[in-house]
């Protein structure tokens, strides 16, 4: 195994996770433990696979990006699991392992025959993380949901967009990925307590949940004064002035978080009368002012470039910058000396980028191992692990008969 470190092993080196879920927040769990050196076992349905293998285009080689974009690093295993065959199969994984990570939609035959008491009762130090869309009780507990129903449902859409427009979803897939990171913290921490205690944990988090957690000055806000939050574009509700502004060619951002940066700003765009003007004296007072000012930032700040401003702003302490398109982003010098992008080797492809693990470990990121595996690719080498031979493994891992 490659140490993401000069002195050690990977972090989660020695720790094995069968991966029962699929779309995108548990398998960025799963990714996320393999860059840290956990071995995945992914378990993929023989017909297909997870779904966002045909999620494109764009696709790469057989698989569409979007699935290459949260599988690394693990290995592919077909079962139907929901034949008896292929539960017997994964319950020998499962007994070999020490996290399992799922996604079974709440009262469904595949949550009952995985279920954690029958589980832990056979493997008590196992640690197991069921993600959900809505939780574990509630009425919305037994209910389905792709990221943008968590994103509507948890309030995120109502927060995002401009005043005047409809409800966007953020760019980002945030109830899955923020499922996916509180899911992570929850695994890592419940190794730590079974290193202390000896025993398993059952972990739950759910896209809704994940949401409400990141709510954070607003749900406190809205806590304080009893006011619904509207659409605020890209402006901050707590600073002003904190958004996109137009030039005279596109779009850049300033950030003033305090009143001295204010003043700043005022003298480097030559507005003396903005600093002096008492409807914005402090911050509290931009925020109840904060259209008026706007306006006036606004007349001034489209009569020159986004480069002018950008490099005015920046010499003289004001945190900005233009709005990047990922073109730029990824082939920024920035980006480039972090060494975050990462290639590897794909049986098909040829060399695939990958986007790394975005912590480092004594001053050295976690290395990108392995390609997002094929489909089934590592049928053989895990199954006959397990005691099956070459004839059981063709019969585990073919799709089943059309109609079932």
């Amino acid at each position: 195994m490659t140490s993401p470190a000069p002195h050690g092993p990977a972090p989660l080196a020695g720790i094995r996770v069968v991966d029962l879920s699929k779309i995108l927040a548990g398998p960025y769990v799963t990714m996320s433990l393999a860059d840290l050196g956990a071995d995945v076992i992914k378990v993929e349905h023989p017909d297909g696979g997870d779904p966002t293998r045909r999620w494109g285009p764009p696709f790469n080689g057989p698989d569409a990006a979007y699935y290459l974009a949260a599988n690394r690093g693990k290995r592919s295993v077909t079962l139907d699991l929901k034949s008896p065959a292929g539960q017997e199969a994964a319950h020998r994984l499962i007994a070999g392992a020490d996290v399992v990570v799922e996604n079974f939609r709440p009262g469904s035959t595949l949550q009952e025959e995985f279920r954690y008491d029958r589980l832990s009762e056979a493997h008590p130090r196992l640690v197991v993380l069921h993600i959900s869309a809505f939780g574990e009780t509630g009425p919305l507990r037994s209910e389905p949901g792709y990221d943008m129903v968590a994103q509507a449902a948890a309030g995120l859409m109502s927060l995002t967009g401009e005043p005047q427009g409809p409800p966007v979803k953020a760019g980002y897939a945030m109830g899955d990925l923020g499922a996916a990171l509180f899911g992570t913290i929850g695994v890592a921490s419940a190794l730590v307590e079974r290193a202390r205690t000896g025993h398993g944990q059952y972990l739950t988090t759910s896209l809704y949940e994940s949401q409400l957690a990141l709510h954070i000055n607003w749900a406190t806000s809205y806590f304080a004064t009893g006011q619904t939050p509207t659409r605020l574009g890209s402006g901050h509700p707590s600073l002003v002035p904190y958004q996109a502004y137009p030039a005279s060619d596109g779009h850049f951002v300033i950030a003033v978080g305090n009143d001295a940066l204010w003043q700043r700003l005022c003298a480097l765009i030559n507005r003396p009368d903005l600093g002096d003007d008492p409807r914005f004296s402090t911050n509290r007072d931009r925020v109840v002012h904060r259209a008026e000012l706007n306006a006036a930032l606004e007349t001034t700040l489209r009569g020159r470039t986004v480069e002018h401003w950008c490099a005015t702003l920046k010499a003289g302490g004001v945190p900005v910058t233009p709005i990047r398109t990922l073109d730029e982003v990824y082939g920024s010098e920035q980006t480039a000396a972090l060494g975050i992008v990462q290639q590897v080797a794909h049986p098909v492809v040829g060399t695939l980028d990958q986007v790394g693990f975005p912590v480092s470990y004594r001053g050295v990121r976690p290395p990108v191992r392995t390609a997002p595996p094929l489909l089934g690719e590592h049928n053989h080498e895990v199954l006959s692990a397990l005691g099956y031979d070459a004839e059981e493994i063709r019969r585990l891992t073919e799709p089943p008969p059309p109609g079932r």
